[in-house]
């Protein structure tokens, strides 16, 4: 398995390793006056304290909906103009389409890094197959949010240590909004399903926004920095990190996305969680993923578990993909029916 995880990983030839930045021009620092240490730590942890704050937005100031294709402002101003604009495709429940039942519940789909524009497409029509209406969201920097000239979504994490931290942040902002929009459609029972990075973004939301009920996240860790650190997948992004910062100290300026701090908000809080992972992943570790899961069961948060004998590239592979399915789809039909 992990030999045809790396024949996956071996295929994608257009990665650049891009020069080592600080950036924390991207978080509202001035390169000239600050020490970029002392800011990282101290915006590190005044996101934390006040996390609330920190992933607070209000509804978006205008929503345009062509009956496929929902875009609306970001709320934060990246560098680049394409990238704030968020984009959505919806797929309405079958039942709505034809009449028939109720159009309450409403899952926000989130792709892993690189994602194709049509990836995760199959995964919504089998949502609103049964049931459940989905909204597919266009992270930072991916889809027509990616700036010319890029091939990658390279910003979304990149050795840029400001730029990647503001693109997860403005990712869990645009979920947000997407929700908003979702109850002014009149859906009340709300749900969410991230992959890779995707389920980063996923895990924090679901830990701030009170309006979701239950949450699938496909491949699972701990700190954004040990999956840069350790895996596969971004081991030319760590290649341009190593010897400007130590993994002790790029996994503190980048808790704020990371979704281990924030563990202890969902004790108690009601919400229903699957946490899909595979046994052999040499891009989310495995050895940080049961971290993750002995800290939900430590502080007595109630969650489901499924691991499957493959690696991070092969889950969207047959068979692995459909047995996932098997188990997420009446999952979240029974968390939000």
């Amino acid at each position: 398995m992990h030999s045809l995880e790396r024949s996956h990983w071996a295929r994608e030839t257009r990665r650049v390793t891009r020069p080592f930045a600080w950036g924390i021009e991207h978080l509202g620092g001035d390169p000239a006056r600050d020490e970029p240490r002392d800011f990282l730590r101290s915006y590190a942890e005044r996101a934390l304290a006040a996390s609330d704050t920190f992933f607070s937005v209000p509804a978006a100031e205008w929503y345009q909906f062509d009956g496929e294709t929902l875009t609306y402002p970001s709320a934060i101003p990246s560098p680049y103009l394409e990238n704030n604009l968020a984009a959505a495709r919806w797929f309405p429940a079958e039942q709505s389409r034809n009449g028939r039942g109720h159009e309450k519940a409403a899952v926000v789909v989130l792709p892993q890094w690189n994602a194709q524009p049509d990836s995760h497409v199959n995964i919504c029509r089998v949502l609103a197959r049964f049931g459940l209406s989905a909204l597919r969201l266009s992270l930072p920097y991916h889809d027509n949010r990616m700036p010319s000239g890029l091939q990658r979504a390279d910003y979304m994490v990149c050795s840029d240590i400001g730029l990647t931290l503001q693109a997860s942040h403005q990712a869990v902002l645009d979920t947000r909004r997407a929700l908003r929009w979702l109850e002014q459609q009149g859906y009340t029972r709300l749900g969410i399903l991230g992959t890779s990075i995707g389920s980063s973004v996923a895990f924090i939301t679901l830990a701030h926004e009170p309006a979701l009920r239950a949450a699938v996240f496909l491949h699972v860790s701990t700190y954004f920095a040990d999956v840069v650190r350790h895996g596969m997948t971004t081991s030319h992004v760590w290649s341009s990190l190593e010897g400007q910062v130590t993994v002790d100290e790029l996994r503190h300026y980048w808790s704020p996305v990371s979704p281990f701090p924030y563990v202890g908000r969902l004790r108690g809080a009601g919400k229903k969680m699957l946490l899909i992972s595979a046994l052999y992943d040499l891009s989310f570790p495995p050895q940080f993923s049961r971290r993750l899961w002995q800290e939900l069961s430590a502080r007595e948060i109630p969650y489901e578990l499924l691991q499957l004998p493959c690696g991070h590239y092969t889950l969207g592979k047959f068979p692995f993909s459909y047995w996932a399915g098997l188990r997420f789809v009446p999952f979240l039909r029974r968390a939000l029916g």
